[in-house]
């Protein structure tokens, strides 16, 4: 089957308006936010050289955080902004999803705004202004009757700048909640839909180049003087934001919101959960693409209603402890432990999904290596790849420390591509997945872990605070419960990894509940 002909272009489709409106939502917000903070503070500045100087520095710093890392700092901060809000008014808001991603992105837009602005409003002729006051101009007046409109070409060329770059980063939002064009090339990459990645990529281009054509009409109008072309532009972004605003604005935000983390198995999963949802006759979304420590919190402030998380995640990074305890004790701590944040274990899905070190069978063979301690003695010599999180989590500093690992190299990847990586010879290790179907396709062998220093990661069923008492969303739920063992999760994950239409995360949970849901 050629790309052109793959029905997953259809499916890429139907998610359009839900991602195009959002995208275009907290772009535009952040756009607007941005011009209302930078055209003020240009005007304010641009006769003042020590304060214009400082606050173009401050906006050139801004452009040099990754827009991820800028994206990612503003969720921790308005968690605590809100939690202090909360403390001491009695109101709080959500930090999760679109507040953070606007105001990231706003500070994003200043820079082009700001020196454009300046630029504009410096370079006008002297003349000109003088004439102003000859005449009798207070310099209100001479600003908004001589020097704005002047300036206004030069200041639209920025604006044009900061609405691509805003456009742009808006697909990265996907990882704090915000539902964008981002959505398509997270859940492509992370289940090597490549379909997905395009249509994500082409879609976000598009409009870029859209919006931007748009407001260069809107410049060309200005510096010709002529209100038609002006005009013209101004009326097609209106439309264009009427056309991706309106279907999002009439759907209905009532129903469950399924998380889910970022990689294949999450996906499936979720698309699990939400289908038994919607079985049961109750209104469900997935939010897929959700980082560990977001998740988790966006369930505690109810931004989401449920999601699959693993015993041990929850017991290093949650409750940091470094302390490791039998299967069973570990989940009842945990899920007493919970109960303090009003959080509810509803219960064990059935299978284990924990971190173990893979390298290829035949490689491990020849170097005489069966366990992680086996492994030390050679790791001087070894390179090792693991997931974005994975050397910043408590997993790996407790193997550190139960065995004194110390690799010749150390390097992140997607965790998919971790797998290819290591059969290849990229690397030599991996922090892999024992459910990860992979590890079977590539001929890999999971290490053993004698001295027991990654914890049991049994995948559990959590529940926000408000949902504690939803016997109709738990009568829904509980037929999964205990139901999807080790094998049949692998075989999943393995379809996940495929590349064709049945490859896909709901097509792998209509295949999951036909495997598990059977009487």
């Amino acid at each position: 089957m050629s790309l052109l002909n793959d029905p997953r272009w259809g499916e890429a489709l139907s998610h359009l308006p839900d991602y195009l409106g959002n995208h275009v939502n907290v772009s535009l917000a952040a756009l607007a936010l941005g011009l209302t903070v930078s055209l003020p503070l240009a005007i304010a500045t641009r006769n003042r050289p020590t304060p214009r100087a400082i606050l173009l520095a401050l906006a050139s710093i801004v452009q040099t955080v990754p827009g991820l890392a800028l994206l990612a700092l503003f969720y921790p901060l308005l968690l605590l902004a809100a939690s202090l809000t909360l403390a001491w008014f009695g109101v709080s808001f959500s930090a999760f999803g679109f507040l953070p991603a606007m105001l990231a992105l706003a500070l994003y837009s200043m820079l082009p705004v700001l020196r454009n602005g300046i630029t504009g409003l410096n370079g006008i002729d002297p003349a000109l202004i003088e004439a102003a006051k000859g005449v009798g101009m207070t310099p209100r007046q001479s600003l908004l009757m001589i020097e704005l409109p002047l300036a206004l070409p030069v200041m639209m060329a920025g604006v044009r700048t900061a609405a691509v770059w805003v456009i742009g980063t808006a697909t990265l939002s996907t990882p704090i909640g915000q539902t964008s064009l981002g959505n398509y090339i997270f859940a492509g990459l992370q289940t090597q839909n490549w379909v997905f990645v395009l249509f994500g990529c082409f879609a976000s281009a598009l409009l870029a180049l859209a919006v931007d054509q748009l407001l260069g009409l809107i410049e060309q109008g200005l510096r010709q003087r002529n209100r038609l072309r002006a005009g013209l532009g101004a009326i097609g972004i209106a439309a264009l934001v009427a056309a991706t605003l309106v279907p999002t604005t009439g759907r209905s935000s009532s129903g469950y919101v399924v998380g889910a983390k970022t990689f294949a198995e999450q996906y499936v999963l979720s698309a699990l959960l939400r289908d038994r949802l919607q079985a049961a006759g109750l209104s469900a979304t997935a939010r897929s693409g959700l980082g560990s420590s977001v998740i988790f919190e966006a369930l505690k402030a109810g931004d989401i209603d449920l999601y699959v998380d693993y015993s041990g995640t929850l017991w290093a990074n949650q409750l940091h402890r470094t302390d490791i305890k039998p299967r069973a004790e570990l989940v009842t701590e945990l899920k007493t432990a919970l109960a303090k944040d009003n959080i509810t274990l509803f219960g064990e899905l059935g299978f284990e999904n924990a971190y173990a070190l893979v390298m290829p069978k035949k490689r491990a063979e020849a170097l005489g290596i069966r366990t992680i301690a086996d492994l030390a003695a050679h790791a001087s010599t070894l390179s090792i790849a693991g997931d974005y999180e994975f050397f910043s989590r408590p997993e790996w500093a407790a193997l550190q420390k139960a065995y004194g690992l110390r690799f010749r190299a150390q390097r992140q990847m997607q965790p998919d591509f971790m797998y290819a990586a290591v059969a290849s010879g990229e690397v030599d290790v991996i922090a892999g997945y024992t459910s990860d179907g992979l590890i079977a396709k590539y001929d890999l062998v999971a290490l053993d872990d004698p001295r027991q220093a990654i914890p049991p990661y049994d995948a559990i069923l959590l529940l926000a605070p408000k949902r504690a008492g939803d016997e109709r969303l738990k009568t829904a739920l509980k037929p999964l419960l205990g139901k999807i063992d080790i094998t049949t999760m692998r075989e999943a994950n393995l379809r996940a990894s495929g590349n064709d239409a049945n490859s896909s995360p709901d097509a792998v949970a209509k295949w999951l509940w036909e495997k598990v849901g059977r009487p």
